[in-house]
């Protein structure tokens, strides 16, 4: 039996998240407040009082998240006696999350990984004019065929999977042109639907490429340690431990693929049974069912839900 800790991405954010854990717990009311000095600005007030567009602004919602995810990891470590290095086997992220993966295996400090998410937030936000990006999810199909949707739509724009997230479930990232033409095209390759996302940039295709520059000039500054256990990639969708490598990696990942399904896959293949989401809300735990059906999904984002998962955890 192995299990492994997946942390979740931007939409997952909803406000009011962390508050119990902070009110129950000393060690989840310290995170919150790090990052409040890290970034110098009362974050903790909009995660939760709001409003709502707010914590959504992606500057926002990416170290938001972090801080969630860091605040149920110090409850089980510093409260609970759980020691990550010795209970699990892999961690990993989804896009912002895998940023919350590796704080949660030491290999960045809480103050970076909170300063470098919202460094992150900024530069993705800033990379692309309002209005000249979208990304939309299509449904019902796989990889293979989003692929040729995308090179069809592109008509010399920019088209790209950004993530590929479950066996049904793959977004899109380009230019709203491009993105415009996806619903349309995607009939003749089995799309059921293709929902636009509410995203305010499109996230993880070329016209981040920007974003990607300042995440590479900001990672050659910030001390990466080696995680106590090795961090499934987005890109590779293999496991990663070299310092060196984390930063590559991180870099890719603004414009890569987050090639979810790919990391969900890898891990069950390699033993892994128990999935653990960390953090705000329980996306990962359904695109985990629809991707390894005989693995456990559980979510731990609040007191209630931790204490339901310490006996197993600590087995």
């Amino acid at each position: 039996m192995a299990r492994a800790f997946v942390f979740p991405g931007q939409g997952s954010q909803d406000v009011g998240m962390g508050k119990a854990l902070a009110e129950a717990f000393p060690s989840a009311k310290a995170v919150f407040d790090e990052v409040d000095d890290a970034l110098g600005q009362k974050l903790s007030a909009i995660i939760w009082e709001g409003p709502k567009e707010t914590l959504t602004l992606t500057e926002n919602a990416q170290p938001a998240l972090m801080a969630v995810s860091m605040a149920v990891m110090r409850v089980l470590e510093k409260e609970k006696g759980f020691s990550l290095a010795d209970k699990v086997k892999f961690v990993a992220g989804h896009s912002l999350g895998e940023y919350s993966a590796l704080a949660a295996a030491g290999a960045f400090s809480l103050a970076d990984a909170a300063r470098l998410l919202k460094l992150r937030g900024q530069a993705m936000q800033k990379a692309v004019p309002v209005g000249v990006g979208a990304m939309a999810a299509l449904l019902g199909v796989g990889a293979e065929a989003a692929e040729k949707v995308a090179a069809e739509a592109a008509q010399g724009d920019v088209c790209q999977v950004a993530n590929d997230n479950d066996p049904t479930q793959i977004v899109l990232s380009g230019h709203k042109t491009a993105i415009d033409r996806v619903a349309e095209i995607g009939k003749k390759y089995g799309v059921r639907r293709a929902v636009p996302l509410p995203v305010s940039a499109p996230f993880h295709c070329a016209l981040m490429q920007p974003a990607a520059d300042a995440m590479a000039e900001a990672l050659a500054t910030v001390t990466v340690n080696k995680p106590v256990v090795p961090v499934v990639a987005n890109v590779l969708a293999a496991p990663i431990s070299d310092p060196d490598e984390i930063r590559k990696r991180l870099v890719e990942q603004v414009t890569g693929t987050v090639r979810w399904r790919e990391c969900v896959a890898a891990m069950a293949a390699d033993g892994v049974t128990e999935f653990y989401e960390i953090g705000a809300g329980k996306v990962l735990a359904g695109l985990v069912k629809r991707t390894a059906a005989s693995a456990s999904a559980v979510s731990l984002g609040a007191p209630a839900d931790i204490d339901a998962a310490l006996a197993a955890l600590n087995a």
